[in-house]
């Protein structure tokens, strides 16, 4: 299973990027496109969208079952990843290179909460 040291990633199996505008941007993990099986649909947030850490933002579906995915961080929905919607199998094919959506932290703070791929690997084992 793929898990990029550098990003940061949650217990519901997000991963998040900072990226260099101060902007965070979020997927699923491998790990959770392996166990949800094949993709068919994505729900993802409006850009405006104030969300609260741990708030469900964006919901995936498989063969098998709906998911909420879940804000990392409290702050501003900044951007979907509309390409993807459309074609949500590449999600499974690429659960790193297929974000969902991007957010505009309101508190850096709570990056530094985040689990990194150690803990993460620790919480999947």
């Amino acid at each position: 299973m793929s898990l990029p040291a550098d990003l940061r990633y949650t217990a519901s199996h997000e991963w998040i990027r900072s990226e260099p505008d101060g902007t965070v941007t979020v997927g699923i993990t491998d790990h959770a496109q392996a166990a949800l099986g094949d993709l068919v649909f994505l729900e993802l947030p409006k850009a405006g969208r104030k969300v609260k850490a741990g708030e469900a933002v964006a919901v995936v579906e498989s063969v098998k079952a709906a998911s909420d995915v879940y804000a990392p961080v409290s702050g501003e929905v900044v951007a979907s990843n509309d390409s993807i919607a459309g074609a949500p199998e590449s999600v499974n094919q690429d659960a790193y290179g297929a974000w969902l959506f991007r957010i505009r932290p309101g508190d850096a703070t709570e990056l530094a909460k985040l689990l990194d791929a150690a803990a993460y690997q620790a919480t999947i084992a």
